[in-house]
């Protein structure tokens, strides 16, 4: 084989080595690290509002939001903010909603070693754990990054991945587009990510993640869409 060919053909073995790698890290549907889900009961008309970075200051504006639709919701906290804001963590839970962990730091995982993956995800369970009364039985990766050795800290720790049907990046976006791409695009058994909070930032402004979903929880509830947490959405999956 001529050299140009040889080339040629490990050129394309490490392109194709590096999509496999980005899908295992990054894919929505990925399972290579871990197991791990992204929509629930596509038969029921009803989807999981997730937020992620949790808690802080403004997670109370949020609770009376979604109380006043009655509406359920999954929290992914970070072990540093529950740990910061204990009593806020406890509000989410007296609240009837769901919590899962979301890391400790919230570091990206990629390139970490498995015992530091290992030690966020049990740093995290245990601070939930202890100022919520809540064992969380959900994981969401930072940044939707998942890692070796994830899977042997989401099984010792008993816990599911958790990805995403629709990431509303109400991190960076207005509450005009954010809303709008929810209410163009949710649908039975999707799994949404929003954010009660920016990594580990104190006081974070969350005001365009609040005014969207006070413009959709009750313009997809006369669609007809329910609000459930992530056991309930997926409860007739397992």
């Amino acid at each position: 084989m001529p050299d140009s060919a040889r080339l040629g053909a490990a050129s394309l073995g490490l392109l194709a080595a590096g999509g496999l790698l980005a899908y295992a890290t990054r894919g929505r549907s990925s399972a290579v690290f871990g197991p791990s889900v992204y929509h629930g009961d596509r038969a029921r008309n009803a989807l999981a509002l997730t937020f992620d970075d949790g808690p802080s200051e403004s997670t109370p504006a949020l609770l009376d939001l979604l109380e006043r639709h009655k509406a359920r919701a999954t929290f992914f906290m970070c072990g540093k903010n529950v740990e910061r804001l204990p009593r806020i963590a406890r509000l989410v839970a007296e609240a009837g909603h769901e919590i899962g962990n979301h890391s400790d730091t919230h570091p990206r995982f990629d390139f970490c070693s498995a015992t530091l993956i290992e030690q966020e995800l049990a740093a995290a369970q245990e601070k939930i754990a202890q100022h919520t009364g809540v064992t969380p039985k959900y994981f969401r990766a930072p940044y939707g990054v998942r890692w070796f050795g994830l899977r042997s800290a989401q099984k010792r720790l008993g816990l599911l991945g958790v990805m995403w049907t629709i990431i509303a990046r109400d991190w960076k976006w207005s509450a005009e587009r954010v809303s709008s791409l929810l209410l163009e695009r949710c649908g039975n058994g999707d799994v949404v990510c929003l954010h009660d909070g920016r990594t580990l930032a104190p006081a974070p402004d969350i005001r365009a993640t609040l005014e969207a979903v006070r413009v959709i929880l009750p313009r997809l509830q006369q669609k007809g869409l329910r609000f459930e947490t992530m056991s309930e959405i997926l409860c007739p999956l397992k």
